[in-house]
């Protein structure tokens, strides 16, 4: 097997790999074109509103319109309310400071200084990163008009204008997408319900025809399974619905989240149907695809008359009843049939406490040093345009707060990314449009074909996943500055150089600080968010404790989004590794390698384990007999303990006491037999096997990775990153 100390070729053909990997990020995919369309024209309704009516700042509007988040229209309103709140703030610090320290221009000079360094204090410690970044760029975008000559009224109406134009990109990106959604059947809610029924239906319908589910539908189902329902549950929370609606959409959430995970489960193990276990899963099929229209047109779903017949011994298709027991249910969450805790989904849900810092923001040093490094690095941009009176390349600041993050790697990959934005946007585009296009345009007709022409490259790259979304908003934010910072066309190449300029100032400076002062380096981030993922699943292996299971449910949520999280983290900061460079180069790229293998099966214990947590809940469909209820619950602690060691292990700490997981598990096999040879268990022989099947998933999965995670080498290895 391989290991840390082993050290395993680069890919000969690293261009065929980037080819793939464009495209795989420019592949169209459902609801992208009509996402990049509303982003277009809210960018588009807010350039026009701009140059007709002469609005200062305009082009941070535009910028704002296109990137502001659209998850939901809820969402979306919601995220448009705190960022105007946020800039308001953000409004009001700039006017009190400047109003005591304009006079003193040593005392301004500290003002700005602490003013950086607060900013980037609250990027690191408030846990709402969007009002600390949209604060931050507030004051960053003003704080260089009191350096310039004008009077004390011009500066004021400046600050104000500029709190104005990002409004209003905000405000129109809302309208659009209510408009947007006055065209579109049902609620935001309910399309997202049906898009996972719809997948669903399509994993069951290619079983009833004996084939197996194709790649794009398993992808999508593994998606949805990761990501839970926690972003329909805060839809459900943050709408004005009915009560009584709210608890059967709770209901009905929950139930089908619970298809898709046990569908995730039946794509991982790879079954085939045959015989009646064809009909059944067709007959499946029909009634989810009669509850999704029933949902979309309004109606309450009516009662689903399924095969109650137990499966044949010989049956293929494990967990079938269970999907079928499910899917009858949702039905009788719209009559009352069934009560929120038998469905899963605990009431107490919606009233979690949420606080505006983080819970480590004043114990916890690291984001003092964040502040400390990123208030210098912006500081020192500051001092240096002020110093040689070039006010173009202020754009270095705004670079300090957009790109700084927590390791080196990730930070580093980012500023690529903003830099290459800013030479296909500034030079290509922008310099381009100014050399070629816009000599030549006589309208703002025409100037807005080249808008919308640019707008719609820098959106598509935008709706990439996070590792190519930042290019296509760099792509933009450099054309925009370039062409809409006046009313006129804009064919002076000076802007576009000062942006880039800046850009580079920024970059330079940002790699001079945060390399050298307690840099973090990606691969050891990587490892330690793959350590503390080792952790949660085991955690989550011993969810719920017999005596806490109401509170567990609760807690399965935080667990399951945590996870999730830390999985995307773990693939970022994997692209972050490769930006890192030094004597630990080869080390990170072996321990990128290392767990880059190792994720996969990971993710895949996580999508089983989801799954194994509802016959651990004995939610209906899921119960299993006493004595293997017992079984179980020592096979999952010894899963866990084996989870901790790995994650041991790989710290380098003491190695702990060896759990024998194999024989764990046969003694959950045994009892399960046990269980199912007498003849008034038999009608359990079927369910049973499908939770078998399980189990047997997961102790593979994790003697594998045991196998794999060999301890000597790992702290060989480690100790040298």
């Amino acid at each position: 097997m391989a290991t840390f100390a082993q050290t395993i070729p680069e890919s000969p053909k690293p261009l065929a790999s980037y080819w793939e990997f464009l495209k795989e990020e420019l592949i169209p995919y459902p609801g992208r074109a009509a996402l990049v369309g509303r982003m277009v024209l809210a960018a588009t309704l807010t350039m026009l509103i701009t140059l007709t009516f002469r609005l200062p700042y305009g082009a941070y509007g535009a910028i704002y319109a296109l990137s502001i988040s659209r998850e939901s229209t809820q969402i979306t309103l919601n995220t448009a309310v705190t960022r105007i709140v946020a800039y308001s703030l953000g409004a009001i610090y700039v006017l009190i400071g400047a109003t005591v320290f304009v006079d003193d221009p040593l005392l301004r000079l500290l003002w700005v200084i602490g003013t950086l360094f607060l900013i980037f204090y609250a990027v690191s410690a408030v846990s709402t990163f969007v009002s600390a970044v949209d604060i931050g760029y507030l004051i960053v975008m003003t704080v260089s008009l009191w350096d310039e000559h004008i009077s004390g009224e011009q500066r004021l109406e400046a600050t104000l204008w500029a709190v104005f134009a990002l409004a209003i990109g905000n405000v129109i990106a809302v309208v659009v997408e209510l408009l947007f959604e006055a065209t579109r059947p049902g609620n935001d809610l309910l399309r997202s319900i049906a898009d996972r029924l719809t997948a669903v239906e399509t994993a069951l319908a290619s079983y009833g025809t004996g084939g197996p589910v194709d790649q794009a539908t398993t992808n999508k189902i593994k998606r949805l399974a990761m990501l839970g329902t926690s972003r329909l549950r805060r839809t459900l929370r943050t709408a004005n619905y009915p009560r009584d609606y709210s608890e059967q959409m709770g209901a009905v959430v929950a139930l089908v989240g619970r298809l898709v995970d046990i569908a995730a489960s039946l794509t991982h193990i790879g079954v085939r149907a045959d015989g009646d276990d064809r009909q059944r899963t067709q007959a499946l099929a029909r009634s989810i695809g009669s509850i999704r229209a029933d949902l979309l047109s309004g109606k309450a779903p009516g009662a689903i008359e399924l095969n109650a017949a137990s499966a044949p011994s010989g049956s293929r298709v494990p967990l079938l009843r269970e999907l079928e027991k499910t899917v009858s249910l949702i039905p009788e969450a719209f009559s009352g049939a069934r009560s929120m805790s038998d469905l899963g989904l605990s009431p107490s849900d919606d009233n979690l406490p949420s606080t505006f810092f983080v819970p480590d923001a004043f114990t916890n040093l690291d984001h003092v040093k964040f502040g400390l490094k990123g208030g210098l690095a912006a500081s020192l941009c500051y001092i240096i345009y002020n110093s040689i009176a070039w006010p173009g390349i202020s754009t270095a600041v705004t670079t300090c707060l957009l790109t700084a993050l927590s390791t080196v790697g990730f930070s580093r990959q980012k500023q690529v990314l903003r830099l290459a934005g800013a030479i296909v946007g500034g030079f290509l585009f922008g310099m381009g449009a100014q050399i070629v296009i816009l000599p030549h345009l006589d309208s703002v007709a025409g100037f807005t074909v080249l808008f919308v022409a640019v707008s719609t490259v820098g959106a598509w790259l935008a709706t990439s996943s996070p590792r190519l979304a930042y290019l296509g908003v760099q792509i933009i934010v450099a054309f925009y500055l370039i062409n809409l910072q006046e009313f006129k066309e804009q064919i002076s190449l000076g802007i576009a150089r000062d942006r880039v300029v800046g850009i580079l100032l920024g970059l330079f400076v940002m790699w001079f600080v945060f390399d050298q002062l307690w840099g973090t380096l990606a691969s050891v981030e990587m490892r330690t968010v793959f350590i503390s993922n080792l952790r949660w699943l085991a955690e989550f292996e011993r969810q719920p404790l017999p005596e806490k299971r109401k509170s567990a449910i609760e807690r399965s949520y935080f667990l399951r989004e945590t996870i999730n999280t830390n999985f995307d983290k773990v693939r970022s900061l994997a692209d972050g590794v490769l930006f890192e460079f030094g004597p630990t180069r080869q080390h990170g790229l072996t321990l990128r390698r290392q767990i880059l293998k190792w994720q996969p099966q990971l993710r895949m214990l996580f999508l089983t384990r989801i799954t194994l947590f509802k016959y651990r809940l004995q939610l209906h469909g899921f119960e299993l007999p006493a004595a293997v209820r017992g079984s179980q619950l020592e096979f999952d602690s010894q899963l866990a303990i084996t989870l901790d060691r790995l994650a041991d292990n790989i710290e380098e700490k003491a190695p702990t006491e060896d759990h024998e997981l194999k024989d764990a598990f046969e003694r959950l096999e045994e009892s399960v037999r046990t269980c199912c040879s007498e003849g008034s268990q038999q009608s359990m022989a079927i369910e049973l096997k499908a939770f078998l099947a399980l189990s047997r998933t997961a102790e593979g999965l994790v003697m594998s990775l045991e196998n794999e995670i060999a301890p000597p080498k790992v702290a060989s290895n480690a100790s040298q990153m």
